[in-house]
């Protein structure tokens, strides 16, 4: 099956794509010195005031675009599209960074859960998950926003982020049989496993979900081995042993 446009798009680093050197919002909107639009907020008052407002969270369609850039244009018109020259200006600037894993943080809780390590992007279930998972279940606009998320992720150079996420959902799903509809699983196998630019990375936990679907479990165990061992070594592709003659 092939890839979506989008996420050709997305592997290409948007290839033929041009900058533009005059727009500037989502750096400025991350440096808390630009109110998105139409909220009218900075992105310090939505750290603040937004986190466990659910029904904010899910009906407002406007603010996901300006907490999540991406080189593509959103449909809300008063944001820009992330723009080359600022995305290496966000990756350089470390309070931005920490803003970008806050808001983060503020979207694993809407969708029920946590980030129990940020260095290996390992989560765990929040309190009240069931009814917050359920939500996911029953509103799939938020497949879209997880896209964009993890697409996010990848423009700051937080892989290891994203690779924590996908495999927390294959535990729910695999063990716990949580976030296991037809349509999550689609969105998962074509979208989201795909929103890593690590090749090694993408082709294991795309290996790794294929088994899952086809029976083998997925266990919290191997879940966390998998990220300790990307932290430690780099990769998070298991080791190969070498043959040698007998």
């Amino acid at each position: 099956m092939s890839l979506p446009r989008d996420i050709r798009a997305f592997l290409s680093h948007y290839h033929g794509q041009t900058d533009d050197s005059q727009a500037s919002d989502n750096l400025l909107f991350y440096q808390n010195r630009l109110r998105c639009q139409p909220d009218d907020l900075l992105i310090s008052e939505i750290h603040q005031s937004w986190r466990k407002d659910y029904n904010q969270l899910e009906y407002n369609h406007g603010y996901i675009q300006w907490l999540f850039p991406i080189r593509e244009n959103g449909m809300n018109f008063e944001a820009q599209a992330l723009q080359l020259h600022e995305a290496t200006a966000m990756k350089e600037d470390s309070d931005v960074i920490e803003r970008i894993k806050a808001s983060y943080g503020l979207m694993l809780d809407f969708y029920g859960m946590c980030l129990v390590n940020v260095e290996t992007g390992l989560i765990g279930r929040s309190e009240g998950y069931k009814t917050r998972y359920q939500n996911i279940l029953q509103a799939p606009h938020n497949n879209l926003r997880i896209t964009r998320i993890l697409k996010c992720l990848s423009e700051m150079d937080l892989e290891h982020l994203n690779a924590g996420f996908l495999l927390h959902v294959l535990n729910e799903q695999s063990e716990h049989k949580q976030l296991n509809t037809s349509l999550l699983r689609d969105s998962m196998d074509r979208w989201w496993a795909n929103c890593l630019r690590n090749k090694a990375d993408r082709e294991w936990i795309g290996l790794t979900i294929k088994k899952a679907r086809n029976g083998e479990t997925f266990s919290r165990e191997k879940y966390e081995a998998s990220l300790q061992r990307r932290k430690e070594s780099g990769s998070i592709a298991e080791p190969q042993l070498e043959c040698t003659d007998a």
